[in-house]
């Protein structure tokens, strides 16, 4: 199952509250993933297995470094201004009191790290438009998980996020390890993810 999209209608003056009306009305399938990207509203199909267990695993790790104020979350939306864009991470980790209680999307800018694993599917979302999307509103750290790339499956970890530009702080295919810096100071074995 691929993507589905809704592209607003061009010309008749949509504006980011319809955009986000339709967001909060979809009815999407159970596990599915909706998100606005550039302007469209897009549903994505529920991760796979191999998916779920690199999130899982990934998370494990990550919660024997944070601080007790900090947390993980999967299914918290993030506000990209300027960009039309809310997206869903993978994962998110910020400040337990950047959530107001509301449910309204976070601003990219208040996440520690965003973590995005790529699917078959939408594996360029990921790479190309949510790169872009984080640097632009100031996301600290983005770790991309790619077990598509090209039949190398990578992890690359982008920061220093400058103009809607994040420069490359490290990348290492499967199986190598990446390090995370402070305050997170851990080494992630991506040799414990499974490969699609």
């Amino acid at each position: 199952m691929s993507a589905l999209t809704v592209d607003p209608v061009p010309g008749n003056g949509q504006e980011w509250d319809d955009l986000v009306r339709i967001w909060e009305e979809t009815d999407a399938p159970e596990g599915c993933k909706v998100e606005i990207i550039e302007g469209i509203v897009t549903v994505s199909p529920p991760p796979s297995d191999e998916h779920n267990i690199t999130a899982e695993l990934l998370q494990r790790r990550l919660y024997a470094v944070l601080p007790e104020d900090w947390g993980i979350y999967q299914t918290v939306g993030v506000s990209i201004p300027g960009q039309d864009g809310l997206y869903i991470p993978d994962l998110v980790i910020l400040p337990r009191d950047a959530l107001t209680g509301t449910g309204s999307p976070v601003p990219a800018g208040e996440a520690l790290l965003v973590v995005e694993i790529t699917s078959k599917a939408n594996a360029n979302h990921d790479r190309i438009k949510k790169a872009h999307g984080y640097a632009k509103a100031g996301a600290e750290l983005f770790l991309l998980l790619d077990p598509w790339h090209s039949g190398r499956p990578t992890a690359t970890l982008y920061g220093d996020p400058e103009r809607g530009t994040y420069r490359v702080l490290e990348s290492v295919e499967y199986g190598g390890k990446l390090a995370l810096p402070e305050p997170f100071g851990l080494e992630v074995d991506t040799g414990m993810f499974p490969v699609c």
